[in-house]
């Protein structure tokens, strides 16, 4: 179960895992944005947390078998992706461009992002994608608040 979770349902076995995972997030806020409970802020940030906390015990637990930060672990991408949009309008154009942002700092890890994979075990695993989640997010924000 804990291996299942880790890869996000089995999505970190295929190629391209990181992005599928992203994909299917996005489909996820997609879904959540549709529903009552997914117009209240605090229900993503309950579930960004969780899930944040989530991957960092699993990372724990995969990687004496899997190795260091092991590509078949993508719940960080779903964490970092879910972080990108964080108190963000529902809006499907700001939901494609937090998928290219995220994927990008996720990718190409500017500013400091390659240094938190250095921290031990689920914390380097999960915080590099959390900070380029951050880094998305405030693109984002700057979009929306110079009305682009």
């Amino acid at each position: 179960m804990i291996k299942l979770i880790a890869s996000w349902f089995g999505i970190g076995y295929i190629k391209g895992g990181g992005t599928i995972a992203a994909a299917v997030t996005c489909g996820l806020i997609w879904l959540l944005w549709s529903t009552p409970a997914g117009q209240h802020e605090w229900i993503l940030l309950l579930i960004t947390i969780l899930i944040t906390l989530l991957g960092i015990y699993l990372g724990d637990k995969v990687e004496p078998s899997w190795g260091k930060d092991s590509s078949k672990v993508v719940i960080d991408e779903v964490s970092g992706m879910l972080v990108t949009m964080l108190f963000v309008p529902h809006n499907n154009w700001y939901l494609l461009a937090g998928f290219i942002l995220f994927r990008f700092f996720d990718i190409v890890k500017p500013l400091f992002i390659r240094r938190l994979e250095d921290l031990p075990g689920g914390t380097g695993v999960m915080l590099d994608d959390v900070l380029a989640g951050v880094y998305g997010n405030i693109l984002i924000q700057l979009f929306i608040w110079l009305k682009l």
